[in-house]
Formats: C-alpha cells, sequence, structure tokens
C-alpha cells in the first residue's frame, strides 16, 4: 500500500507521519510512504493508493483544486482531506473525498485507515506456496474462511475451490485481519463479508457451513462483525 500525505506546515506532516506509522505498525501493515509539502512536487509522482491532502496549502494552493487534476487524469486514489476549517467540507462532493479529517482530531486517522482497507478487501489478492511448494494467488474477495488441516491450512473460496497452503493460522490471521476477515475460533478464519446469520453460540456462512465461536473470541468477534455491519451492509 502505498500512502501520500500533501501538507505545508511540517508540525502537521511530523504528527500525521506519526500517527500513519503507528497504525500500519501494530497493524502489520506493509506501506511505502510519500512525503510532500507542496501539490505541486505531489503531483509529479501521484502514484498513491490513499492521499492525506491538506485543504489549504501555501503559496494559494488548493486541495481541492490537487483532488481535480487526480480526478481528470483517471486516478483511483482516495484522498481523505485534512482541514482546520470544517466547513470547507461541504466543498468535496465536487471530488467525491473519501474523508475529512479535522486536524484537532487527528485519531480519526485511525478510522480512515480501517474503513479503506476493508474497503480494499474487493482488490487485495495475497500469495502463498501450496503443498508442491508452488506460489499461488488467492482474491480475497472470493475467500470464505481459512481452517486448519493437520499441518497445513485450508483456503476455501467461493465458488467451492479450495486450495492447501503452508503457514500458521496465527500468522494468517494476524495478515488478514485488517481486510475484514476474523480469527473466530482456534481453527478457523471466516470472512465477515460471507457471514449469512449469528446467533450466541455460532455463525452461519454464505455456504451452510457453521462455525461456532470461540469462547475467548466471542466479545471481540462480535464487536468487530457490528463495525462491520454497520459499515457495508446494505
Amino acid at each position: 500500500m502505498q500512502i501520500g500525505i500533501v501538507e505545508d506546515e511540517a508540525v502537521w506532516r511530523d504528527k500525521i507521519q506519526a500517527a500513519i506509522e503507528k497504525y500500519c505498525r501494530d497493524k502489520n501493515i506493509v506501506f511505502k510512504m510519500h512525503v510532500y509539502s507542496n501539490g505541486r512536487d505531489f503531483l509529479k509522482n501521484a502514484d498513491d493508493d490513499l492521499l492525506f491532502l491538506d485543504i489549504e496549502l501555501a503559496e494559494g494552493e488548493d486541495g481541492f483544486e490537487i483532488a481535480e487534476k487526480l480526478m481528470n487524469c483517471g486516478s483511483q486514489c482516495k484522498i481523505c482531506f485534512l482541514t482546520s476549517h470544517t466547513e470547507l467540507a461541504r466543498l468535496g462532493y465536487r471530488v467525491n473525498a473519501f474523508r475529512y479529517i479535522d486536524k484537532k482530531h487527528l485519531e480519526e486517522i485511525d478510522e480512515a485507515l480501517d474503513f479503506f482497507l476493508k474497503n480494499r478487501i474487493q482488490d487485495r489478492i495475497v500469495f502463498c506456496n501450496d503443498t508442491a511448494g508452488i506460489q499461488i494467488k488467492i482474491n480475497l474477495n472470493e475467500l470464505i474462511l481459512v481452517e486448519t488441516n493437520g499441518r497445513k491450512l485450508r483456503y476455501l473460496m467461493l465458488d467451492g475451490s479450495e486450495h492447501f497452503c503452508e503457514g500458521r493460522i496465527s500468522e494468517a490471521a494476524q495478515s488478514l485481519s485488517p481486510f475484514g476477515f476474523f480469527h473466530i475460533q482456534r481453527s478457523y478464519i471466516v470472512n465477515l463479508k460471507y457471514i449469512k446469520e449469528v446467533n450466541s453460540r455460532e455463525v452461519t456462512l454464505c455456504n451452510g457451513i457453521k462455525i461456532v465461536i470461540g469462547r475467548v473470541h466471542g466479545k471481540e468477534f462480535k464487536k468487530e462483525f457490528f463495525k462491520w455491519r454497520m459499515w457495508f451492509d446494505n
């Protein structure tokens, strides 16, 4: 993941960068950071996935104009506008803003990153080695669950196909958790997107598989599942 920051004030650049770096370290997210003090330099190398962009920059630069230039060149970059004047947020409809973050509340950066990463599940591809040592691609949008299978991991796909790969389920859970997956019990990781029904004891997935909710995971699962449905369930 490539993350850009365009902010003309050094003190804010440092605070924003520190918040993003902490989030990525805590979530074990692999990322590259590009930091700019002005829009001109950013636009010369604009290839980020997510951009934190100040609305009011020095020398008369306008964050909305920078965003429009990105749109006009076909960029798929998502933009989080940074501002000390929240009344400017109403203008963001012009550029389909992803988020607005008040500089007085930089803790909102974590929520923006959460939402962005879970949104990106639609495009996310992971790689793992199968039992023959061959690297295979797994589209997370098509992955229903991961379960332990002896000393291997079984990846069950939406079309019923399956892949048996090397790895530990604890490590898989850590790498998948930012993308809408939950380690629901010792032997299973589930894609929250494909949970059809939930009760106090178990979940039922879209393919009819029922999985018991682990006792130590129950409280955290309910919180994560509620957040997922609140954001994405139509």
